[in-house]
């Protein structure tokens, strides 16, 4: 079980109360904005099922954003293997987030992204956390600078699993952060 704790928030392991979240995380159109698809009420709870039945691999997970003082599931943040080599080393460890709307504009994806991230470094002791997103996704490259995250213009990519019904959707960004770079933000 992984829980870290903020000054706002808790993240933990998913739950079965957090299936109505992810349903409205993964169909509510101004979340997904930048991606090609919205997730039905089936598709999204088959892929709920799967995310409660399947244990974290090497501490990696995607955990739930709750509010402290509500207890009130707000979206979801981890660290995952992107599986995209050669576009991406295969050892690569990505963190990504999706809060719902109704949360967006309060700080939260910044401190669960720099609650995650040392995790990462200092509790999987990783070398390099890297994300990545849809060009144009302002929102999204906003976090990983707040987060300390640096561009690196050479690894962008065309994301393979876009389809062709979407190719504004196909172009992604690559941002990066060391360990060393992690350590030296940390004491100033």
């Amino acid at each position: 079980m992984i829980r870290i704790e903020t000054d706002r928030l808790i993240l933990r392991n998913c739950e079965e109360r957090d299936r109505e979240l992810f349903f409205e995380v993964n169909s509510d159109p101004r979340v997904l904005v930048f991606h090609p698809f919205q997730r039905t009420r089936t598709d999204a709870d088959a892929i709920f099922d799967m995310l409660l039945n399947m244990p974290a691999k090497d501490g990696l997970d995607f955990l739930v954003l709750e509010i402290r003082e509500t207890a009130e599931p707000i979206g979801f943040s981890g660290l995952s293997k992107p599986n995209l080599a050669p576009l991406l080393p295969a050892e690569a460890v990505e963190i990504g987030w999706r809060l719902s709307a109704r949360h967006w504009g309060h700080g939260f994806a910044t401190e669960a992204g720099t609650a995650i991230l040392a995790y990462g470094f200092k509790t999987l002791t990783l070398d390099e956390i890297i994300s990545f997103s849809v060009e144009g996704n302002d929102r999204s490259e906003a976090v990983m600078r707040r987060i300390g995250m640096q561009r690196d213009p050479s690894g962008d990519f065309d994301h393979p699993d876009i389809p062709d019904s979407h190719p504004q959707l196909r172009r992604h960004i690559l941002y990066r952060l060391t360990a060393k770079q992690w350590r030296r933000r940390q004491t100033g």
